[in-house]
Parts: C-alpha cells; structure tokens; sequence
C-alpha cells in the first residue's frame, strides 16, 4: 500500500510538471523566495517519488530511496550509540557541551547543523532529540545524511584538509529552482524542466559525485582532546579510511564508491520517463556496522526508525555478505606435531583498500583459533568469544587499563591476536573516550595492498610492535601459534577463524560509569544483544 501511494503520487507530480511551460517555470522561479532565506536542503522524501519504482534487468528492486533509507546513512541521527557517545564527552567536558554537539552534528545531522549555521546559530544534538517531525529543523535532522547534502556538495577543495570533518562546501542560498544537485550523468533540458518544477533543484552532471575525495568530507574526522578547562590540548586522527586507502595500490583501482556502492547496469535512475543508463550505483551503502542496524530494526519504535523491518534486514544481509566474502582471507600455511607440541602459523589477508578493521576505533578483528585432538576434544583454544562480547584471554575486556600486544607468536591461550586501534590521553592511560585521546599506543589494523608502512604519514602509521614485525606487512599478517599437546593424539583438527566487532566489549563497557538516559540505554540495548555483536569474516582449517 505505502509503494502504491508514493508511485501514484509520482505519476500525479509528474504530469503536473509536464504541463508547466517553460516560461511559467521561469515566472516561478523568479518569485520564489531568494537569498539567505531560501532552504539549503529539502529531506528525501521530495527525491523517493522519483527515484523509488527501479528494478534490475534481473527484478530485484534497486529503488534508490529504499536502498538508502535502510541504511547507516540514513540512521545517522537515529544512531543509539552516537546518543550515548556524545553524550559522554559533554558530559566528560561540560566547559565545551555546545562545541561538542555543533561538531557531532556535522556528520550525523549534516543538514539541520548547516541550516543552523546559516541562521546564525550552532548546531545541535540533543535538542532534535527523540527522533521527530515537529519543525522543519527536526525533520532535516531526522533524515540523517540524505539526498540534498551529498548530491549538493561543490567541486570545491575536495581531497584537502579543508574539507575535512564535514567541510564540504554547499553553494550559497541560490533563488529556489537554481540549486544544483549533481550526479553522474547529463541531464537534457526537458527533463531538467521537470525535476526543477518537481523539486526546486536543477539536475547538473558531476564528475566528482563518484571520487573517494566527496566522501572524504564526513569520513576523515580529526578530534581535539579537550583538557579541564575545556581547551583543546591535542588533536588525533579519529578515522582516516581516505588517507589509508590513498596509501594503498586501490588509490589507481577503485574508488570509494566502487565498493561501498555496487553498480547495476542497463537501468533506468527514475521510475517514469527514464533512460537506461550504463552504471546506476546502488545507494545501499554496505559497509561494516551490521551490528547498529540490527539494533536499529529491533529498537526501532524507540529510535524512530522509518524503513520497513523487512527493508532493514535485507540491509543487515547484504553487509554481512560483503563482510564475509569482500573483506578478509585466512589460511593456514603450516601445521607441524613434534615433540609434544604443534606448531602452526596462521596468514590473514585484508581485501580491502583501507586498514582492517577501518574507520570508527571502536573497531576491532581478532584471530580465533582451535586445535582438537583425534576425539574431537578441545586440547588449546585462543581467542574465544563471549556471551557477553569480550573476547576470552584479552586482557583489555577484563581490565581497561592493560590490552593485548601484537603478537608475532602465541604460545598461551591467554594471548590473542586482535587487530585493533588503542586510544591514550595526555597521561598515558588507555581511554575510549575522543575527546580525551591525543595518541595511539596500539594500531596493527590488517593493512590493504600497496600500503607501507614505512613511508606511512603519522596519520595512518602503524603503532606498537606490529611496526618491527616483518611478517606484517600490506601482503597481510602471520602468527605462530606452538602450543603444547598435553599427551594428546592426533589427528589433530585445526581451525582458524578472523572475527570482525563493530562495537567493541570495552567501548560499550566503559559508558557504564555515565548516569544519563543515552548511555543506559544503549548499555540496554547493547546486553540484549551482545552474543550477536561478531561475525566470522573468514576461516581456514587442515588436519595433521
């Protein structure tokens, strides 16, 4: 019923459009409110009547607009652990709470943060909070990063710091009808007509639309570590997956796009009066966070969630076949019984263009691996997970001062390999906290093709004993694992499991010591969920 109604309702818009003449467009254009007080942004739902009704040569539907609202994207604002994020730092730093949430919203409230700007306010948080629809602010909030913030940003400083932590540039208020939102392709004049009437926005081909350096903007964060009195006293590059994968050989290769935004080709990009096109990119945005948009379906009458449950599971699917067939590679290139002992190396690959895990620090892959004698009994196991999330043996799940080093050999179940960022402030101590770190004491992120690690720039360098390990390098990462039999006959069953925890066990434990509604209940939703917080995203196994 919902899909009927948005279609009918776009053959109506439509012939409506059409039977404007081009010089009425132009009379309404010419009265329509101009100047700062014009909108920057529109929400999507001016966008899905057209953009909704697409079907693959195949059937599948590949709507645009339904694709993306099932998505990170999409959720940004709606996104429980951001709440509780954020609201830890003001609460961390009370002296700074309006920079924090003008800075946080950037990102994840892209649109209401720069119609504030352009009001002369701040952006916000907390005040479009719960999800609602009450004003047009809240509404532009509510939809996350839509369709008018990114098909709006300028060919402009892209690829520079500048545009960095959300900098895009936005063209100035523009008299309605001469907004530009670009995409991929050249628009003719008549349907450029009918979308400017339809929706105030003239359709204009950008190359730059499909360049890593457009998603650069919001994906390349650097935080200030605040000290006491609310001063910045350091700055770490929070994430930087552009900058990884400019190091890498995917620099000539792909784009960003290219694997976040699988093309289909031979489609139409609306649902009437569409030409097939060669490459219509997919707005389904699969990346790593599984995790989140489970969450965001099983709470989704709290968080006000708009796709359809149906809608998000095939969201929550299509990222977890990405993670586990686009992602990583292990195997196993030796395994030797001898004099009571078995010795086994274990090689993970990253298939990525960036480090592995990428992005937000929370974060983390780790190598499980089991060795089983000829009865099928477990006889050494390292890197077990939990009910609860942690990971068995790491020292940092059970203590939040201490974590695991890099390990060139294992020779104890209570050593695992985890591939992870560690975060430290100004005195040394780990933290979790963003706007406390100043530095990494730990990153071993598996790195993509072609990164070396020796010319890596301090933003995306390799920290701890990872860096001396000649077995880690762009070509992936080897561990010896000799671990004593115990008397145990063989054969011996080996297997060898990377795992992959968008939120990390420590990450969600630490909120625990906040007293606020965002962080108990994200701690809620994170115990309901804990035992579904991993994924497998590859193995290997051999008997000997």
């Amino acid at each position: 019923m919902f899909r009927r109604m948005i279609f009918g309702g776009t053959l109506a818009l439509l012939m409506a459009a059409l039977i404007v003449s081009v010089s009425e467009a132009q009379q309404q254009t010419a009265a329509a409110p101009q100047g700062p007080s014009a909108p920057l942004f529109q929400t999507a739902d001016t966008c899905l009547a057209c953009h909704n009704g697409l079907s693959s040569p195949s059937g599948e539907d590949i709507s645009i607009g339904f694709d993306w609202r099932a998505t990170m994207m999409a959720n940004a604002s709606r996104d429980p652990y951001w709440h509780a994020g954020v609201r830890r730092e003001t609460l961390d730093h009370p002296q700074a709470r309006a920079v924090i949430e003008d800075e946080c919203s950037i990102c994840h409230m892209p649109m209401a943060h720069y119609e504030s700007k352009a009001q002369g306010r701040e952006g916000e948080v907390f005040a479009h909070l719960p999800i609602n629809q009450d004003s047009e602010l809240n509404r532009l909030a509510a939809d996350g990063v839509s369709c008018t913030t990114c098909h709006q940003i300028e060919n402009q400083r892209l690829g520079t710091r500048e545009s960095f932590v959300g900098q895009f540039v936005v063209a100035p208020a523009l008299t309605i009808g001469e907004r530009r939102i670009y995409g991929p392709y050249q628009i003719d004049a008549g349907r450029t007509r009918i979308m400017r009437s339809a929706t105030r926005f003239s359709p204009t081909e950008g190359a730059h639309i499909q360049q890593s350096e457009l998603c650069a903007t919001c994906h390349t964060l650097y935080t200030q570590a605040l000290g006491p009195d609310g001063q910045a006293i350091g700055e770490l590059p929070e994430q930087v997956p552009y900058q990884e994968w400019l190091h890498s050989a995917y620099r000539q290769e792909k784009s960003c796009q290219a694997c976040h935004m699988p093309a289909v080709a031979d489609v139409p990009i609306t649902s009437v009066l569409g030409d097939a096109r060669p490459n219509l990119l997919r707005h389904t945005f699969v990346g790593g966070n599984f995790f989140m948009l489970s969450m965001l379906n099983r709470y989704r009458n709290e968080l006000g969630v708009a796709a359809l449950p149906q809608e998000m599971t095939a969201s929550v699917n299509r990222t977890l076949a990405h993670l586990r067939t686009e992602t990583a590679r292990v195997s196993i290139v030796r395994a030797e019984p001898e004099a009571g002992r078995i010795t086994v190396d274990v090689a993970v690959q990253n298939l990525g263009g960036h480090k592995l895990p990428t992005a937000y620090p929370s974060r983390r892959a780790w190598l499980h691996v089991t060795v089983r004698d000829g009865n099928q009994r477990v006889v050494f196991e390292s890197g077990a997970i939990s009910p609860e999330g942690s990971i068995q043996g790491n020292d940092n799940d059970t203590d939040a001062s201490r974590y695991e080093p890099h390990y060139r050999e294992i020779t104890s179940s209570e050593q695992v390999q985890i591939y992870e960022s560690m975060m430290a402030g100004p005195n040394g101590a780990l933290t979790t906290g963003l706007l406390t770190a100043v530095r990494y004491v730990k990153d071993n992120r598996l790195l993509p093709r072609g990164f070396n690690k020796e010319t890596a720039g301090p933003d995306i360098a390799v920290h701890g004993e990872a860096l001396a390990d000649n077995d880690f390098t762009d070509a992936g990462d080897t561990v010896r694992y000799s671990v004593p039999l115990g008397g145990a006959q063989g054969p011996f069953q080996i297997e060898a499991e990377l795992w992959f925890q968008p939120i990390s066990y420590r990450w969600a434990a630490n909120l625990r010591q906040y007293n606020s509604d965002e962080t108990r209940r994200f701690n809620a939703y994170y115990d309901s969920m804990a035992s579904s917080s991993a994924v497998v995203l590859a193995r290997a196994s051999a008997t000997r």
